[in-house]
């Protein structure tokens, strides 16, 4: 997981005196600490109003959206999102904006946070290698989206091009042992979801709304595998979940969780106990959960087939003892504990050449249905995944000259699944284990 200006923030929360509520803006400028997704800067706690510089640089960067697959993102601090900011109501922000001077089109910045004409758009347009600055103050707490708000403000946004800012309210929000950031996008390529290369904007799909990704944090798998979320049992987690479309509306659900609390569209409204919340596009939620159990959740857009065959799908990994009285799966086999967790792996990385069946694309991708290639030799099965695979193979009395890549996954991935591929499908029902697979790697 990418962070920024971590140790700055530990200077500031050790250096910085805090002015006590009410006792107004303290009078020396303070930098901001912002952070890349899915980190957080530190809470506000009870301070006081500041003064507090923000600096923000657009960067437009050519980056994977996926394995294999890349996209000219145009970001806020180069992350998609961009980066968090953190502020308390009262605060005043002196916004520093920079267009890199290797942009090739102007952008600017609409805050949701802003009191003003446009949010600041119109005082931060800036041609590339231009800097704007403006001054505004937060008026409002709850958290809020921000995004570019240059013409065609769609295209902008629909390139990577929004971010959250929190306005915490007098006091601070209650303190959680785990916070994170996670924002929904949906992207239009010319070529469809998976198709590997350089991926151009389609603007035909946006203007259909007709979305080939939808995603968390600007890319595929970018909350699973070794960049998924972590937790243990007993510790409480607020996830700050904003939606920077530009077209669709999220249906946000935690598989296995229910939201304690959800302040509704980022606002101060606390609705209890909610299953899925609704993060429409422009907006954001803040939602609340206590860990109970281990094992692993599963963030979704329950609009189900973007999790499933659009990428909007991320996993908390909950470490801890077990409590039976709450949850208790003694009847699970170590195959089925690899079976479940494999089919999400499949779903993200191997359905979109293999198939939902397994069946493959004739004469192109092979089948893993019934395949007399993995059936044979489990080793030569997790070389594959983990090195790739290219040339003439022959599947099933077929021959295929293809090529697939690495995956990029880990030990734990690598052996769902291929556990889940082999126990579907009219396969033997081997189980490949973590252990099997380093084995491989390190051959």
């Amino acid at each position: 997981m990418k962070t920024r200006h971590i140790l700055l923030a530990t200077l500031l929360i050790g250096t910085a005196a805090c002015t006590p509520a009410g006792e107004g803006i303290t009078t020396e400028p303070e930098l901001a600490v912002l952070t890349a997704p899915p980190m957080v800067p530190p809470p506000v706690g009870n301070r006081g109003p500041k003064h507090l510089i923000v600096e923000l640089e657009v960067i437009e960067k050519e980056m994977e959206i996926a394995d294999g697959v890349t996209y000219q993102f145009w970001t806020f601090g180069g992350t998609v999102p961009g980066s968090f900011i953190r502020t308390r109501v009262g605060d005043t922000i002196e916004f520093r904006f920079k267009n890199a001077a290797d942009s090739k089109f102007p952008h600017n910045i609409d805050l949701h946070a802003v009191t003003g004409p446009g949010g600041g758009a119109e005082a931060t347009f800036a041609a590339p290698g231009q800097s704007k600055t403006f001054t505004f103050k937060t008026l409002n707490p709850g958290l809020y989206v921000y995004h570019c708000a240059t013409a065609p403000v769609g295209m902008h946004i629909a390139n990577g091009m929004y971010g959250l800012i929190l306005v915490e309210p007098e006091g601070g929000l209650p303190p959680v042992d785990r916070e994170y950031y996670v924002m929904q996008g949906d992207f239009y390529t010319e070529g469809e979801f998976g198709m590997p290369g350089l991926q151009p904007f389609s603007q035909a799909k946006a203007i259909d709304e007709d979305a080939d990704y939808v995603l968390f944090n600007g890319r595929v798998g970018a909350l699973t595998g070794d960049n998924a979320l972590t937790a243990e049992v007993g510790e409480t987690v607020r996830l700050f979940v904003g939606n920077g479309g530009p077209n669709l509306v999220s249906s946000f659900h935690v598989i296995g969780e229910i939201f304690d609390r959800v302040y509704t569209e980022g606002g101060t409204s606390i609705h209890d106990n909610v299953q899925t919340t609704l993060v429409p596009a422009g907006g954001a939620a803040i939602v609340e959960y206590r860990v109970d159990v281990p094992g692993r959740l599963v963030l979704v857009d329950h609009s189900i087939f973007r999790a499933f065959n659009k990428g909007a799908i991320g996993i908390m990994n909950v470490g801890g003892a077990a409590d039976t009285t709450i949850f208790s799966a003694a009847h699970e086999t170590a195959v089925q504990e690899r079976v479940h967790p494999g089919k999400t792996v499949y779903d993200r990385t191997c359905l979109a050449c293999h198939g939902s069946e397994g069946e493959g694309i004739a004469g192109i991708f092979p089948p893993v249905a019934k395949s007399d290639y993995l059936n044979a030799d489990k080793n030569r099965a997790i070389d594959a995944v983990l090195h790739g695979l290219s040339g003439p193979v022959t599947v099933n009395g077929i021959a295929y000259n293809n090529a697939m890549p690495a995956q990029g996954l880990n030990d734990q991935d690598v052996a769902a699944v291929l556990t889940f591929i082999y126990s579907r499908w009219d396969n033997n029902g081997t189980v490949v284990t973590p252990e099997d697979v380093a084995a491989r790697r390190r051959n």
